[in-house]
């Protein structure tokens, strides 16, 4: 009897526990059910969605925030978090709390509101993990961080919450990897299967929409290795143009003064000598003049890319960003 009672305080503890783990279920699943009650989705909602390959359990987590797809105006009046903006164009208010997604209409960035629709969902499933799943989660999340994390656009994406939201990191990282991350060790990819039928689909409209960026880039890279290359062409015979003036000039001074002092064939024998020295000096001014206009068409070229890269910004921003340096 005295090791029955030694034990029943324990007994209650965890009855208490497992209870209490029981009523926040049974709690989520009421206050689920009161909001999805009279709550049809719109069909811009479903198809998001759909088109995120969302399992049954993913489209409840977003359905439950009655997800928004919102104009600049109205989507910067429900989300100031800017960090958040830089990685993705939504926010998540909080469980059931709500979830607003911008609306970005550029055929170029086809992709970004399923992307977005799918990293906000899955915080609504984060909050919904048990302590031991959240545990067991985590560690497959921090792991992958720091030993398979390959992505640079990814980390940095990292380090920017690091630093404006160290409490959530993890957090972010369940949303930024489940969507973004193409390749997962193979136990997170079966966790992943829980809220989407084929995540390929929604790392691919990522790697789509990033495409539009990256190949700028790429471009604006080439363009700008061309124009090191050009640029040192154009000093080399700048500087050659440079010496051969002063020789012109020295030889034309000498000649002067010959001239001057009645010296006439010493100056004649130095006349083809000069002409010879003029033409091949014009001859460089020709060219240099031709790698200058290269390399100025060069820069227009780079530069109107560079436009182009801004104006997807733009379009991708629910904020006015900055000019892009011209060179």
């Amino acid at each position: 009897m005295k090791s029955l009672r030694r034990i029943a305080p324990y007994l209650l503890l965890l009855i208490l526990a497992v209870t209490g783990f029981g009523i926040v279920i049974k709690h989520d699943a009421i206050a689920d059910w009161a909001v999805l009650r009279n709550y049809t989705p719109p069909a811009n909602v479903t198809q998001l969605a759909s088109q995120a390959t969302m399992t049954p359990l993913a489209k409840h987590y977003f359905y439950v925030n009655k997800p928004q797809i919102e104009g600049k105006d109205a989507f910067n009046a429900q989300c100031t978090n800017k960090i958040e903006q830089s990685v993705v164009l939504g926010c998540f208010h909080g469980n059931r709390q709500g979830i607003f997604i911008f609306n970005v209409t550029t055929p170029e960035l086809d992709g970004v509101q399923q992307v977005t629709a799918a990293h906000e969902m899955l915080h609504q499933a984060y909050q919904r993990l048990s302590s031991s799943e959240k545990q067991q989660v985590d560690s497959m999340l921090t792991s992958y961080f720091k030993t398979g994390l390959a992505d640079q656009t990814i980390k940095d994406q990292m380090a920017s919450y690091q630093k404006s939201e160290p409490n959530d990191v993890v957090d972010e990282m369940h949303s930024v990897f489940g969507t973004e991350a193409a390749h997962l060790p193979v136990a997170l990819e079966q966790y992943y299967m829980r809220y989407f039928t084929n995540r390929s689909v929604v790392t691919g409209f990522y790697t789509q929409y990033q495409a539009a960026f990256t190949s700028r880039n790429q471009q604006i890279m080439d363009y700008d290795s061309q124009l090191v290359a050009q640029k040192q062409q154009i000093d080399a015979l700048q500087a050659l143009a440079m010496s051969q003036l002063q020789a012109l000039n020295a030889q034309k001074s000498q000649m002067d003064a010959q001239k001057a002092g009645g010296d006439i064939h010493g100056y004649n024998v130095l006349v083809d000598s000069y002409n010879q020295m003029v033409d091949e000096y014009n001859a460089r001014l020709d060219t240099l003049r031709q790698e200058i206009d290269g390399y100025n068409k060069l820069v227009a070229a780079r530069n109107a890319i560079a436009v182009q890269e801004q104006q997807l910004q733009q379009d991708l921003s629910s904020q006015s960003l900055p000019s892009v340096s011209s060179q």
